[in-house]
């Protein structure tokens, strides 16, 4: 993270805001002034222009800290010193900690403060600068504890450039009574210009391989000034998927990889890792393994979220289904026979199963248990019959269906043991997938005998053991054609309470102790930067029900914090 040092203060300061930048695209035209000979940069004073084109973000929030983070745009690529200030008031006046660190080449000049000594459930600003030259201002915000009334937080995975504009990022910008935002994943793409989607270029034009190509892919992402402005107004809490490497992913390889052509795949892995965590505010949780990603966070006595790694730290290769219904969307059919139902093929790895399952084991009864992920949990089949006639249809091996035994795993711990007792009030949150779903969690969807005999009684939804949300994709193609075929899969699959394939957007997911609200948000197009949005539909799971209701749209928190300006 470089060399850091802070100093924490609360003081009155004279700083003049009239060079604020004052809007949401204010990271695509930061100040450029002249770099002030200021601790070793004066020789780079004297003929460059430094600039802060690639914005501000903040994310992983704890109690008392979250990451701080910038690039520096350095024209001759020299190691310059960055300034920190964070205030508990937009015009950066009231003070409470000030710092500096350098960074240079070796960390593509991008800047991680990771700003501890705050106080939780707090909302504070904060700016970098060089010299004379400032950042835009952020606008972050602390882990609440003790007895927390309510969440409020925003979903989003899947932003395929190449497929259109990031108006989905924008609105939830927007939202200040927001305390987060979740990203599950697919963050970036690594394709090249057509292989996916025709919208828009990418730079670099080819396929990303090299440190330089992942780099210079997070760049372009960075200067988006819809993603930057959710970035500059909430702090993030994220997880990679696979198109942060390769599509398809696994701990071996992936479907976009070939040896032969694009080199070793553990390299590869290296390299989109260390671009990774240079340009997302993301903490390190293992120095010595950066594929071990997984982490968990306590929200007060409301919820804990677990976020996990489910692509190169254990997951062993997809099986191929053997009949390919829509290769083009990587579907097939398959049973659940044969290699499918090897035990030892992993999806999180036995040591990150161990940890999700004790933490959800061991947390209250009535405390909510998050879990943001990247593939559905939930079966999903073209045809649907009781596991034990083994000739049910599915259709997607990339998901936790093509790794049936370690799903049981999970299920075994939500349902309970002779040794423990059943895990409650659990809520899974997916990306992924392009489209929207809502499902019950049950192990044997298609036994309809009742949960007394093991099985799922659909009108009622008992028998379900937590209920799971699955989010669009902010631009990436849904199976916008087949969303005619929604009741047939609705047949086939009867713990599905919705399915919606063909609209992008977000979700806005709403906690209290008495239920998690989730409602699908839409946007007008993706074709060009566009302000219009709707509300779908909310579904909600009440507390020790573990079960969907039909919900309504909640109303937004009263006299948030003002956003940044």
């Amino acid at each position: 993270m470089g060399q850091q040092r802070s100093r924490r203060a609360r003081k009155r300061t004279g700083l003049d805001r009239r060079h604020f930048l004052k809007s949401a695209a204010a990271g695509l035209a930061a100040s450029t002034l002249p770099l002030l000979p200021e601790d070793g940069n004066a020789a780079q004073a004297q003929t460059a222009k430094l600039s802060f084109v690639h914005g501000v973000a903040s994310g992983d929030p704890l109690r008392d800290r979250v990451i701080l983070w910038t690039r520096v745009t350095v024209p001759g690529g020299g190691p310059v010193t960055v300034e920190y200030r964070i205030a508990i008031d937009p015009g950066l006046q009231t003070l409470v900690q000030t710092g500096a660190t350098i960074t240079d080449a070796s960390r593509d000049h991008t800047v991680k403060i990771d700003a501890a000594g705050l106080e939780p459930g707090r909302t504070y600003y904060y700016r970098f600068n060089v010299g004379a030259v400032r950042s835009p201002v952020g606008r972050t915000r602390t882990l609440p504890v003790g007895n927390v009334q309510r969440l409020r937080l925003a979903v989003a995975s899947c932003s395929s450039l190449a497929h259109g504009f990031f108006n989905a990022y924008a609105r939830i910008a927007e939202r200040a009574d927001l305390d987060l935002v979740l990203h599950l994943g697919d963050y970036i793409y690594e394709y090249g210009n057509g292989d996916y989607g025709s919208a828009r270029n990418y730079e670099p034009p080819h396929e990303i391989l090299t440190l330089a190509d992942y780099r210079t892919r997070h760049a372009q992402y960075k200067r988006e000034p819809e993603l930057q402005e959710m970035h500059r107004q909430h702090p993030i809490i994220a997880i990679w998927d696979d198109h942060e490497f390769a599509n398809n992913a696994y701990k071996d390889g992936a479907e976009n990889h070939q040896p032969d052509t694009e080199g070793d795949w553990a390299t590869r892995v290296a390299n989109a890792l260390q671009a990774y965590y240079e340009w997302m505010p993301t903490r390190v949780p293992d120095a010595n393994d950066l594929r071990r990603n997984w982490r968990n966070f306590s929200i007060g006595n409301l919820a804990d979220l677990y976020m996990l790694e489910e692509r190169v730290g254990a997951r062993d290769e997809p099986i191929p289904a053997p009949v390919q219904l829509l290769p083009q969307a990587g579907l097939g059919v398959y049973t659940q026979t044969g290699a499918y139902t090897d035990p030892n093929r992993q999806l999180l790895g036995v040591t990150q199963e161990d940890w999700l399952i004790n933490g959800l084991r061991g947390a209250p009864r009535n405390k909510w248990k998050l879990i943001g992920q990247g593939v559905m949990f939930a079966q999903l089949k073209v045809l649907g019959l009781p596991n034990a006639t083994r000739l049910s249809q599915y259709l997607n091996v990339d998901q936790w269906d093509g790794y049936d035994p370690r799903r049981d795993r999970i299920f075994e711990a939500l349902t309970g043991t002779a040794q423990h007792d059943p895990v409650d009030n659990v809520v899974v949150l997916t990306g992924d997938i392009h489209c929207s779903w809502a499902a019950d969690l049950t192990p044997d969807p298609n036994k309809l005998l009742g949960p007394r005999f093991g099985g799922y009684n659909a009108l009622t939804g008992e028998g379900s053991r937590a209920v799971e949300f699955v989010c669009t994709s902010v631009t990436s193609a849904g199976l916008d054609n087949l969303q005619a075929l929604s009741p047939v899969i609705r047949a086939n699959n009867p713990h599905f309470k919705y399915i919606n394939l063909d609209q992008r957007g977000y979700m806005v997911l709403d906690i209290t102790p008495e239920r998690v609200s989730n409602e699908w948000w839409y946007v007008t197009t993706i074709d060009r930067r566009d302000r219009g949005q709707s509300f779908a539909i909310a579904l909600e799971n009440r507390r020790n029900e573990n079960r969907l209701r039909r919900g309504s749209r909640s109303t937004p928190k009263a006299n948030p914090p003002p956003l940044a300006p």
